[in-house]
């Protein structure tokens, strides 16, 4: 019998994880939200994966034939622009921060750590969630030296960067 959700939950709150920014672009809406389980898969071709709450509006956006989506990794000073696109649900989320858009036409954030721009290369239901692989189309690293914002324990957290010993 598999532990409970509150015992899952509880044990991964431990596992630190960076911060993004998934926006979808699908027939004529543009979606967004804020999003910690993505993780690349392949070099070659170049594939990523998120997970999407099948209860999210993200969801039936990725579903829709032709729909793209951008992962925006979020630096240390983007919190308040992560928390928007947690949080916000009346009003437009896209209305903070600095948008563009690259080959799919999904919203990118052009001062993000990096983003990569991705084609949907296969949907995956995975028990409450629906992993979507993305093939990447187009990326850019606008802020390479910058530290990520970070995810633990129920908090943003940053690090502490030190030079070689």
């Amino acid at each position: 019998m598999p532990i409970s959700s509150q015992a899952f939950r509880d044990s991964l709150r431990h596992f630190p994880s960076g911060v993004t920014i998934v926006t979808i672009k699908s027939r004529e809406t543009i979606h967004g939200l804020t999003v910690s389980a993505f993780a690349s898969v392949s070099p070659k071709p170049p594939l990523i994966m998120i997970a999407i709450d099948q209860r999210h509006h993200a969801y039936n956006y990725l579903e829709q034939e032709g729909a793209t989506f951008a992962v925006n990794i979020l630096h240390l000073d983007q919190a308040e622009l992560s928390n928007r696109f947690a949080w916000i649900k009346d009003e437009d989320r896209f209305a903070e921060g600095e948008w563009g858009t690259a080959a799919t036409g999904a919203p990118i954030l052009l001062d993000s750590l990096a983003w990569l721009d991705c084609t949907v290369f296969g949907r995956f239901p995975a028990g409450t969630h629906t992993i979507y692989l993305g093939e990447v189309q187009a990326s850019n690293v606008p802020r390479p030296d910058g530290p990520p914002l970070i995810y633990w324990n129920r908090g943003y957290r940053h690090l502490e960067l030190k030079g070689p010993d």
